[in-house]
């Protein structure tokens, strides 16, 4: 089969590529940049225009969206419907299968584990963004127009991930740099996070299985869920460093958030460091009989990845 990566060159984009080449599958890579991998086909389109994005994905059995945007409410607004929508049409002009990759934002405030069935109730403005694209799918799904998958992770953590990962560029690489990891408003709350290679590794699973189509489903996540702290010594253990970090209240974040437009867009999303964040992938491990990487398992790698880079 032929596999296109819309948005390659992400964190996602990246481990799946990988995933994909050791399988010795058929793989496009489309950017706005043309990114490269040796063994892969490399694409130059903006997937923002419908023209170029069907160009890019004809001829391809399945298409993944894995694109990535800045972290901004108004660029959200604007591009990811567009985005999506592109995807949805040049899928069913080509007739491609789409797998969706998606976050929890829609799920809002959650009291519990988040699985496949919890009800969208955004308590953000992102979210609310997300769970129009979401549903957007989804009718596509329920009229029978188009094949796909909407598949969601947590957080994410591990090798090729940015500095969109909070663990990563709140504790891992600081820690890495032997200075005082952070952590955002509690770290006594249990936070879910997925591992880039588990939730790569997913993604294809899932397109090879024509009955998996037309679902939600949670990428393999671990269990059971660590507390940010518990999360900050694992990693101080591998690195073989003090455990030491501070805490960014909500006050400091909205300081911060005055001369940094970034911190500013994350102000929204904090009740997720507020209340317990669990994520639970039961239906994917249980269809699967997949074990997800555990979390002292996935630190030691994910520090072993970057320290390779430097």
């Amino acid at each position: 089969m032929k596999h296109t990566i819309l948005g390659a060159g992400g964190s996602i984009g990246n481990a799946l590529t990988q995933v994909l080449l050791k399988s010795n599958e058929d793989i496009r890579l489309v950017s706005r940049s043309k990114h490269s991998v040796a063994g892969a086909e490399s694409v130059k389109a903006d997937i923002m225009s419908y023209s170029e994005t069907t160009n890019s994905i004809k001829g391809s059995d399945i298409v993944y969206l894995c694109a990535g945007l800045p972290y901004n409410t108004d660029i959200w607004n604007e591009l990811w419907p567009k985005i999506t929508q592109n995807a949805i049409d040049a899928c069913k002009s080509v007739g491609a299968k789409l797998i969706f990759f998606d976050n929890v934002y829609m799920y809002g405030k959650v009291n519990g584990n988040m699985v496949e069935t919890t009800p969208y109730n955004p308590c953000s403005r992102k979210g609310e963004i997300r769970a129009i694209i979401a549903n957007r799918i989804e009718a596509e799904i329920e009229h029978n127009n188009l094949k796909a998958i909407i598949a969601r992770s947590a957080d994410l953590y591990g090798p090729y991930i940015s500095q969109n990962s909070i663990l990563y560029f709140m504790a891992i690489e600081k820690m890495m740099r032997d200075e005082k990891a952070h952590w955002l408003v509690n770290p006594h709350k249990l936070h879910s996070f997925t591992y880039t290679i588990d939730c790569a590794k997913g993604l294809y699973m899932l397109g090879g299985k024509p009955e998996c189509f037309q679902q939600v489903w949670h990428l393999p996540t671990y269990n059971p869920t660590l507390t940010g702290e518990q999360m900050i010594q694992l990693i101080a253990k591998e690195l073989g460093v003090e455990p030491n970090y501070s805490v960014y209240n909500k006050w400091m974040i909205r300081l911060a958030g005055l001369f940094n437009k970034t911190i500013s867009e994350s102000y929204e999303m904090l009740y997720q460091n507020e209340l317990d964040y669990c994520f639970d992938s039961t239906k994917f491990n249980s269809y699967f009989n997949y074990k997800p990487t555990s979390y002292q398992q996935g630190i030691k790698e994910t520090v072993a990845f970057f320290k390779k880079l430097h």
